[in-house]
């Protein structure tokens, strides 16, 4: 930066100090956008891991009834009764698509809410150590 006016007793003037405040905001602000979109992208990509994993749960869920079901039924239906056989089916097919699910809504879960909670915080944190510094200059 240029060499800034001073009066005689060494003290900036006040349009220096304006000037530089002003450089300093337009720089805070830029940071914090920076800030805030990075916290966006980390946040929309574990909504995308969260809805893959949903997905997947639709996938196996659907694909593993139509394929496995009927030869699993068959199999078992040897040693035990079929309609046996096809209730211990269901019931470990629908424990899987379960589980597959909760992994789902934890990822979502930790995406949400989908702002940038960090860069609100420290942006809250600027303004209120501005709001001291400006008291404490008046003072």
């Amino acid at each position: 930066m240029a060499e800034a006016y001073t009066d005689q007793n060494g003290e900036r003037s006040i349009s220096e100090l304006v000037k530089e405040l002003s450089q300093q905001s337009s720089e805070l602000a830029r940071k914090e956008v920076e800030l805030a979109k990075a916290e966006m992208e980390i946040k929309a990509r574990r909504l995308g891991i969260g809805a893959g994993a949903f997905g997947g749960a639709a996938f196996v869920g659907v694909f593993a009834l139509g394929a496995l079901t009927a030869t699993v039924i068959l199999a078992l239906a040897t040693a035990i009764p079929a309609w046996l056989a096809a209730l211990i089916v269901t019931v470990v097919y629908a424990a899987t698509a379960g589980i597959l699910a909760l992994l789902g809504k934890r990822k979502v879960e930790a995406g949400t809410p989908p702002v940038p909670e960090r860069a609100i915080d420290t942006t809250k944190a600027d303004v209120e150590h501005v709001k001291q510094s400006a008291k404490a200059a008046r003072s």
